[in-house]
């Protein structure tokens, strides 16, 4: 996830300097969101059919080489639109490939016991390569350039490649559940959304990450030069930063204190569903507080729970899935909570330039608690059921 920022630092400021375009900006959202939207049952699938060892480092290979295009391209000055436009889908598509083996693998190392700590450690370390992420790509800009600090991004993939290449675990070891004759394909997507239709828990669980990124996502942090203006800090630097990078070090605090709390061990949904309330809540005082020091705490807390509430989510799906097409619902479970960030440009972005981001953003998180509460009720009914049983 570090390597991950730091080209994003590097390259979106290259892109800005070379085209000034909007248009190519609002791109860069679309592409890195877009394939976890149309490919995350597709990726799922790969990850239950094959080594998942080998889809990651396949990703990896992919960061690797769209960093080093970028560098040449830099180096050369020989970048146009194009090249652009096809090393961000490749970003893109690295970024979507290696979730669902990615948290297979969590799986395969920690079992069912210990997955809902495992997830939220890995989130946490997530969260980490976020936080330090623009920190590090920024000295490396500053440092070394933009071409020679892509070429230095490229090892920062490295240990998690050489890493997976001694490893024993393949996202398969305990369940032995990958079905090689299994077929890949969008009638095998339906098939999955079929099979988890009648899992109440796993779709309110599905349904609350998806609605989460939809409505308010991680789109107003592209808005934050505007919030600090709001506190007439546009010029702040120091202001900028710390709203900036707030929310990363909730979540990271976050990580490390809910796993602390044994109540926070196993994954309940109605737990889960609160959580996402109070984030919701979090981000709607963030929204309108003209208070500075208030905004701070609420992006701060909001990362807390935003970790609380998605790892307990993915925790949850991944131990209720049908461990034969565990990978598929995986799969499922991100192109719902990640690529339906997709849609919070519009709710927060485009609907903010009508009305102001503040209304855009409190609006959104509004809509989101009217939601969430449906699917509290929604799940409420589940329990019920399960009591009457």
């Amino acid at each position: 996830m570090m390597g991950d920022n730091v080209e994003h630092v590097i390259s979106y400021w290259v892109i800005f300097q070379a085209f000034h375009s909007p248009t190519l900006a609002g791109f860069a959202v679309i592409s890195h969101w877009t394939p976890f939207l149309v490919l995350g049952v597709w990726f799922g699938g790969l990850a239950d059919r094959y080594d998942c060892r080998k889809i990651i480092i396949a990703s990896q290979i992919a960061f690797i080489a769209a960093s080093l295009a970028w560098a040449l391209l830099f180096l050369t000055g020989t970048l146009q639109t194009w090249h652009a436009v096809i090393l961000l889908i490749i970003h893109g598509l690295a970024g979507a490939l290696w979730s669902p083996a990615g948290q297979l693998i969590i799986h395969d190392i920690v079992g069912h016991e210990q997955l809902q700590s495992g997830v939220r450690l890995a989130a946490t370390g997530r969260s980490i390569g976020i936080l330090f992420g623009p920190a590090v790509g920024g000295a490396l800009l500053l440092g070394l350039g933009p071409a020679y600090g892509l070429m230095a991004n490229a090892f920062l993939y490295l240990p998690m490649t050489i890493w997976l290449l001694r490893t024993p675990y393949s996202g398969h070891r305990r369940t032995g559940a990958n079905d090689e004759s299994a077929r890949i394909s969008l009638a095998d997507a339906v098939r999955t959304l079929r099979e988890i239709s009648g899992n109440r828990g796993i779709l309110v669980m599905t349904a609350l990450a998806g609605l989460s990124s939809l409505f308010v996502g991680n789109a107003y942090q592209a808005q934050m030069p505007e919030f600090a203006a709001w506190f007439g800090s546009a010029q702040d630097e120091i202001t900028y930063s710390v709203l900036l990078t707030a929310n990363a070090a909730g979540s990271v605090l976050g990580g490390f204190g809910l796993e602390a709390l044994a109540f926070f061990r196993q994954p309940r949904i109605r737990t889960a569903v609160l959580l996402a309330l109070a984030w919701g809540a979090s981000i709607l005082l963030f929204a309108l507080t003209p208070v500075y020091a208030i905004a701070v705490l609420a992006l701060l807390l909001g990362g807390v729970l935003n970790i609380g509430f998605t790892s307990m989510a993915q925790a949850y799906v991944q131990l209720e899935a049908p461990p034969a097409r565990r990978g598929r619902v995986v799969g499922l479970f991100s192109m719902s909570w990640n690529g339906l960030r997709v849609g919070s440009g519009v709710t927060v972005g485009i609907l903010g330039a009508a009305i102001g981001i503040h209304y855009s953003l409190a609006l959104s998180a509004i809509a989101f608690l009217v939601v969430g509460v449906a699917l509290l009720v929604y799940a409420n009914g589940r329990a019920r059921e399960a009591v009457t049983a």
